[in-house]
């Protein structure tokens, strides 16, 4: 064998390690849903320049969907990119049952903190029946449809406006104000997972995990639609929820997770 053909089959071999390597991280990716570079690094012991590179070439194939720190199944991400007014549209007779079921675990006089997202919105239109109720929202679909005879007193949040889904998004001052605190976080999302409930932006998730952190409980408001899926950024472990309201029971890995987490299921 000459140095041609030598040099030829090593760079014929050279060559097809990177496909070789992206075929078993697709499969891997395929049996666990989500990966992330750190694991990638150490299973392939290349650098992470490298795993990052295969993520964007088999991104760009729409093989996966890059995520911060890894990467996730291309048909488990939930891509954010509709108006809020739309999704008040979509699957609203489910989200008005959910809207009224979570309205009953509320009680009067309670204060309440409301993240943004179509579910919520439905759930303060259904707060009529009670009274003395603060509310602290960053939704600004919210304060048109209260009752006035609900509400005590309406909060809402500063920041950046972010008038796809208008809310707005950046750093919450309440939590940082000494003695401020919730009875519940009422909190919607873009999609629930075994691994908890996510949405779309980081601001929006670090803000969603703000409220959390200062309220007694927290009532996650989801529809059975947005089940074993995962949107860019997650706001906590299904252990930070108290109690889940849908429209349908949850099943498989994502049921096993919640009774894990004692998280308490209402389905109307």
């Amino acid at each position: 064998m000459d140095d041609g053909e030598t040099r030829r089959e090593t760079s014929e071999r050279t060559a097809a390690l990177p496909a070789m390597r992206q075929n078993r991280l697709i499969h891997l990716l395929n049996e666990r849903g989500q990966v992330t570079v750190a694991e990638l690094v150490a299973l392939f012991d290349v650098s992470r320049d490298t795993i990052r590179r295969d993520l964007d070439v088999l991104e760009e194939r729409e093989l996966l969907v890059r995520t911060h720190g890894g990467a996730v199944r291309n048909d488990r991400m939930v891509r954010v990119d509709t108006t809020l007014g739309q999704r008040m549209d979509e699957h609203s007779d489910a989200k008005l049952r959910i809207a009224r079921a979570g309205a009953r675990l509320v009680r009067d006089g309670e204060t309440l903190i409301l993240n943004g997202g179509s579910t919520t919105c439905y759930f303060a239109g259904e707060l009529g029946g009670h009274r003395d109720l603060t509310l602290v929202t960053n939704n600004m679909r919210i304060p048109p449809v209260v009752s006035d005879a609900s509400v005590r007193a309406l909060q809402i949040l500063g920041g950046a406006y972010w008038s796809v889904s208008q809310v707005t998004i950046g750093a919450i001052g309440f939590p940082s104000v000494a003695g401020i605190r919730a009875d519940t976080a009422v909190i919607g999302a873009a999609a629930l997972s075994a691994a908890g409930p996510s949405v779309g932006r980081l601001e929006e998730a670090v803000g969603t995990a703000a409220m959390i952190d200062i309220a007694d409980r927290t009532v996650l408001l989801i529809d059975s639609s947005k089940f074993d899926a995962e949107a860019f950024a997650r706001i906590a472990p299904l252990d930070r929820i108290q109690h889940l309201v849908t429209d349908a029971e949850p099943d498989g890995v994502l049921r096993e997770a919640l009774d894990a987490a004692d998280v308490q299921i209402t389905v109307c």
